[in-house]
């Protein structure tokens, strides 16, 4: 069978510039891909221990550790071309070597006599003085390096015997640079990869060749190997591309897939049409929905009259108007004979929901009860009791919900707020909790941290995705400043002139207590000073993570109360709290802060009628957060900080703080190949509509790749 040309021209089509050596063994098997690393030349035992530090264990693991540059090794000369200061490759012979003393006792030179048919050079090696032993007169030799005219040497960067195998992989074309460890050096990796590139020639293609063709994507084999070894930077980008592309089009296979096997083996409540209970709830608003609310509001009846659990994640940045979404969501459920359910991460979040929901509610006969750990035992005996028996309609509450005390008999919808701070078994012990009879409630999960399209696409592929862009009106932008350190006092009479009005704030600090390994603002040594120093007569509280439940319950209602004006507090506050009074946040170190959580805290203030600030304290050390400070001035578009965040932090850390079971992109960058994502989603959209569970013979590739890359994330995939 005659292998067809690659449809764009590409390195692998055509013999490449570079000779690669082949393996000793020239029958190749494929199975060899998964060989250990113990099976190439000069790799034992303790090499391989050594190499698993990097994740690499088998030849198919060393073939995809690509590299992160290349070096342009492609100007080669003779020596009598060679130029003042020019970095080249020279093929030349060793006519003697030596070493050669310095007055430096840290520095040794290895200093050799090397010529070709056109002239002779020096060339000098720093502290290498094992080369003296190790070249002898008449090697024919590879020198990477510049050359410096005027005393006509050649200061050395790199050398290869000719003759020897692999000869050029670190001296000529495009050299690859990788990832490394102080026991495995950059050369040892080209070295291995020199003995099994040829491998890849045999690896099996899974992506079908109409979206390979479609596309104009060459070969897997071609663009491996042109990973590593590209003649060109047109091969090395095409050859990513190729490889970017099946990276997201099988992560997008293995989302929607699970996604229908999800809906498959589940069925969901089918609920009727939005009755009277809602309309009354919807009425009884003091204000309009605006145009993105009634949209979600669409959306979420659909889902929920389709007769299949709904998934759908709801962004909106903070004050969007998530809330009553959420309310109404769980209203479509009391209406039809149903329990609701409102899950949050923390029991402050929880309360609020709580008295929220129950102000919104007001007037309808709606039974609601908030569950948390804090009610004594014979309180929560009598709730599970009415919990269980279906007196109660609509229980707000924490993890507390998914204990084993805790049964709903008749639970049809689901709301996890902030769902990306619950873990996966939480989630799924809620999902198990809440099927019986085969039935399993619609969830909608919220978020007021907005993740960018791209991210969306690739951590929630398997739900629908529902945005709230919109701000309701009247709600007023908060003014954002950076202050230097110079102008703290000129800060602290601003916010005094404000609470001076009868307006309130927050200062927020990054640590409880003051540590000797931080230096950062402790809340309880800020509050004890500015008590006595810029506060002083002013009446001030604190709150963090370590009070005790009903410590932080009662000075939240004093805050509220307008009992205290200034919370010194940790980042506690940064959902949840709604205080409308509340006009001045201020952040000690925020450089030490990343950009949502800045933002989520900025969204504590502003909530009401008046003008609110946001000022911003820190050096901004480092580069990455002198960016983040910045970007807070500049927007107050939730969405856009997203953008900018992941630009900055890229998806390596993003992904880092995800529940773990989804893997990690190796090359794709959402930044930058948000095209190819969207064709991945398209393509693998119309592959599983047209093949479910890609069951057809021709599919049996992808198939199998789609279950290597997600076999072990299905867990994760099939959250609640």
């Amino acid at each position: 069978m005659i292998r067809p040309r690659c449809p764009v021209p590409f390195c692998g089509s055509a013999s490449p510039r570079k000779k690669l050596p082949r393996t000793s063994k020239q029958n190749f098997n494929p199975k060899r891909l998964d060989d250990p690393l113990t099976v190439l030349s000069g790799v034992g035992p303790a090499t391989a221990r050594a190499a698993a530090t990097l994740g690499l264990f088998t030849i198919r693991d060393l073939l995809f550790h690509f590299p992160f540059r290349h070096e342009d090794y492609t100007s080669h000369r003779r020596i009598g071309e060679l130029k003042w200061d020019e970095e080249a490759t020279v093929s030349c012979c060793l006519e003697s070597i030596s070493r050669r003393p310095t007055r430096r006792r840290n520095l040794r030179l290895v200093v050799a006599t090397v010529g070709d048919d056109t002239g002779y050079m020096e060339a000098l090696w720093f502290n290498q003085d094992y080369l003296a032993d190790q070249l002898t007169a008449g090697d024919r030799l590879l020198l990477r390096g510049r050359y410096y005219g005027g005393s006509r040497t050649f200061r050395v960067k790199g050398h290869e015997l000719l003759g020897k195998q692999g000869a050029g992989l670190h001296t000529t074309g495009f050299v690859p640079v990788y990832e490394t460890t102080a026991r495995i050096s950059v050369k040892r990796l080209r070295g291995w990869l020199g003995q099994c590139i040829q491998l890849a020639a045999r690896m099996a293609d899974p992506l079908p060749a109409g979206v390979r063709d479609g596309l104009r994507l060459p070969w897997k084999s071609d663009a491996v190997i042109a990973m590593h070894f590209p003649r060109t930077p047109a091969d090395y980008a095409t050859a990513r591309r190729r490889l970017v592309f099946e990276e997201l089009y099988l992560m997008q296979l293995g989302l929607l897939s699970h996604r229908q096997a999800y809906e498959r083996e589940r069925r969901g409540v089918r609920l009727r049409p939005s009755g009277e209970l809602t309309r009354r709830f919807i009425e009884g608003l003091p204000f309009r929905l605006t145009s993105d609310q009634q949209q979600v509001c669409r959306q979420v009846s659909d889902d929920m009259a389709a007769g299949r659990p709904m998934q759908r994640l709801l962004q909106g940045d903070v004050g969007s108007g998530k809330t009553v979404v959420a309310v109404y969501t769980l209203l479509r459920a009391v209406e039809n004979g149903r329990q609701a359910a409102l899950m949050a991460p923390t029991e402050v979040l929880a309360e609020q929901h709580f008295l929220n929901i129950q102000h919104m509610l007001a007037g309808l006969d709606v039974g609601v009860a908030l569950l948390s750990s804090r009610h004594k035992p014979a309180e929560r005996r009598r709730l599970l009791e009415d919990i269980a028996a279906g007196r109660i309609s609509l229980v707000v509450g924490t993890h507390a919900l998914i204990q084993e005390d805790v049964s709903f008999p008749r639970l049809g919808v689901v709301v996890v707020d902030e769902q990306h701070r619950f873990g996966v078994d939480q989630r799924e012990k809620l999902a198990e909790k809440a099927t019986t009879g085969g039935v399993t409630p619609h969830v909608l999960h919220m978020t007021a941290t907005p993740i960018p399209r791209t991210l969306a696409l690739t951590l929630y592929g398997d739900l629908d995705v529902s945005l709230i862009t919109t701000m309701p009106p009247g709600r007023q932008a908060t003014v954002t400043r950076l202050v230097p350190e110079r102008n703290r006092a000129q800060a602290y009479r601003f916010i005094r002139q404000q609470l001076d009005k009868g307006r309130q704030g927050y200062v927020v600090c990054p640590l409880i207590e003051e540590s000797v390994a931080v230096d950062a603002r402790a809340v309880s040594v800020e509050a004890e000073r500015l008590a006595r120093g810029e506060f002083k007569g002013y009446r001030l509280g604190m709150l963090h993570g370590q009070m005790s439940t009903e410590d932080k319950q009662e000075t939240m209602a004093a805050f509220q109360r307008g009992d205290i004006q200034v919370l010194v507090t940790t980042t506690v506050i940064e959902v949840g709290v709604d205080v409308a009074n509340a006009t001045i946040m201020m952040v000690e170190e925020a450089d030490r802060f990343g950009l949502a959580q800045l933002h989520q805290l900025r969204g504590r203030v502003g909530r009401g009628g008046h003008k609110s600030y946001c000022l911003l304290f820190g050096e901004g050390r480092s580069q990455q957060a002198r960016r983040r400070l910045a970007a807070m001035e500049s927007t107050s578009d939730g969405f856009r900080l997203a953008d900018i965040d992941l630009e900055i932090r890229g998806e390596g850390q993003l992904f880092g703080l995800k529940q773990s079971g989804l893997p990690d992109l190796k090359l794709a960058r959402l930044t930058r190949d948000q095209e190819l994502l969207g064709q991945a989603r398209e393509l693998a959209r119309d592959m599983i509509e047209s093949d479910p569970g890609l069951a057809r013979p021709e599919h049996t590739l992808l198939r199998d790749e789609v279950e290597r890359v997600f076999g072990d994330s299905v867990k994760w995939l099939r959250r609640v």
